[in-house]
């Protein structure tokens, strides 16, 4: 093969892949991890290609220090470290729709139902899900900045412990999310203390 087929080739491939994804602003201020919805396990908007994020933390046991998503034992709502902490807008965008539950679930436990979340729009038809969220402070029809504070870490609806379940898509077609890491304003160790 020609070395210029090669590149038109890879050219292509990269156009595809490129509108393939998303990138958006972190969801947190915090540490986060976060755990994809593979290509064909869920089937609709909303949940393919999605991606379920926890915030995390130090732990320390005994002389140990490490990363976890709760203390102690989890079973309350409390020991997550993200329970409560601030959601940030994704986007530039619209504020679509909204939906509260105002049911929290215990960790562990479910409590079928729609999830408290918001629907953003972006200018370019993109729709951004936000899920399992608390404490909404915006209202449909208002436009938002990326990074703004739009809510809190809940836990109701389909899950099992605090977190945020984040999807997007366009026309219908899922899109992969991709967290734009220059928004993400973490301190260093040095700078926390630790």
């Amino acid at each position: 093969m020609k070395p210029y087929f090669i590149l038109i080739s890879l050219f292509f491939s990269f156009q595809v892949f490129a509108t393939d994804i998303v990138k958006i602003h972190a969801p947190v201020a915090e540490s986060f991890n976060c755990t994809e919805h593979w290509d064909g396990q869920f089937k609709y908007a909303g949940d393919a290609l999605g991606t379920d994020c926890v915030v995390q933390d130090f732990y320390e046991s005994g002389e140990r220090l490490f990363m976890r998503t709760f203390k102690d034992n989890g079973h309350k709502n409390e020991d997550w470290y993200g329970f409560g902490k601030n959601v940030l807008a994704p986007c530039d965008c619209t504020v679509e729709s909204i939906n509260k539950n105002n049911i929290t679930n215990e960790p562990g436990i479910m409590t079928p139902g729609r999830a408290g979340s918001i629907l953003f729009k972006k200018a370019d038809g993109t729709i951004v899900l936000i899920a399992h969220i608390d404490n909404i402070n915006v209202s449909t029809g208002d436009i938002v900045k990326a990074g703004k504070v739009v809510a809190t870490i809940g836990n109701n609806g389909y899950s099992r412990n605090p977190h945020l379940h984040i999807a997007a898509w366009k026309e219908k077609q899922p899109l992969q999310i991709r967290f734009d890491q220059k928004t993400i304003d973490l301190k260093s160790r040095e700078e926390s203390g630790e």
